[in-house]
C-alpha cells in the first residue's frame, strides 16, 4: 500500500494530538473493532463562534492519524460555518490523495468534526436535534464511499431497498457480484450504523 509524503509525514509527526482540558465540543467517529476511530476536542469561541483550539485522539491505521492531524490544521482559526462546509475530498487532495480502500478515513474525520460542531450548536441553542428516521439512516449512507468509483452508495445508486421499522435496519445493496470491495461497503455501512442506539439489528442483503 502506498502513502503519499505527506501522509506520511503526518502519520510520524501528527498535528494538535492529545486531549483539550478546556473544550467545550467534542465527538468520536469510528469504533476500535473496526479498525479506525478519531475523537475531536474543538475549542469554540462562544461570541466569535471561530474555532480557536482542537486537538485529537486516534485509533487506527497511518491514514487515520494523518486525516485526523491535517484536519485540525485546516480548520483551526476557522469559523464553526467553515468548518462544516469541510468535505472529505478536501482532505484527500490536502494529502496529495490516500489509497482507495483508506478513503473512508478522511469521511471519519469530517463526520468526527461536524458532529462536534453539531453537539456545540444544540448545547448552546444554535439548532435543534434532528429526529431519528429513516432519513437519517440515508443520510449516514452517503458517508459510505465506493472506493473505485470515489462516490457514495446513495448516489451510485448501490442502495436498492431501505426500510426501519422497530429498531431493525434492512438494506439491500446492489453491488458488483465479484467486486474487491464489496466487503469493505458491507463494513462501512455497518460501522457508520452501529453508532446509533436506535438501531437493533442491520441486516444487509446483496
Amino acid at each position: 500500500m502506498e502513502y503519499t509524503e505527506k501522509v506520511i509525514e503526518h502519520f510520524m509527526h501528527p498535528r494538535n494530538t492529545g486531549k483539550l482540558e478546556n473544550a467545550n465540543a467534542f465527538a468520536t467517529e469510528g469504533s476500535p473493532a473496526c479498525g479506525d476511530q478519531v475523537t475531536f476536542y474543538i475549542k469554540i469561541n462562544e461570541e466569535t463562534l471561530i474555532i480557536d483550539e482542537i486537538k485529537f485522539l486516534s485509533y487506527g491505521c497511518a491514514s487515520n492519524i494523518a486525516t485526523a492531524s491535517i484536519t485540525t490544521e485546516m480548520v483551526i482559526g476557522k469559523s464553526i460555518e467553515e468548518a462544516k462546509s469541510l468535505h472529505w475530498k478536501s482532505i484527500v487532495d490536502e494529502l496529495d490523495g490516500l489509497p482507495p480502500t483508506k478513503v473512508h478515513c478522511s469521511v471519519l474525520a469530517v463526520d468526527a468534526l461536524k458532529n462536534a460542531i453539531k453537539s456545540f450548536e444544540i448545547k448552546n441553542g444554535l439548532r435543534e436535534p434532528e429526529p431519528f428516521n429513516r432519513q437519517t439512516i440515508l443520510e449516514e449512507l452517503k458517508k459510505v464511499i465506493y472506493s473505485q468509483a470515489g462516490q457514495d452508495i446513495v448516489t451510485l445508486k448501490m442502495v436498492k431497498y431501505l426500510n426501519f421499522d422497530d429498531g431493525v435496519v434492512t438494506i439491500e445493496l446492489d453491488v458488483p457480484k465479484f467486486c474487491i470491495y464489496k466487503d469493505n461497503v458491507i463494513e462501512e455501512i455497518k460501522e457508520h450504523l452501529n453508532k446509533f442506539s436506535e438501531i437493533k439489528e442491520i441486516v444487509i442483503k446483496d
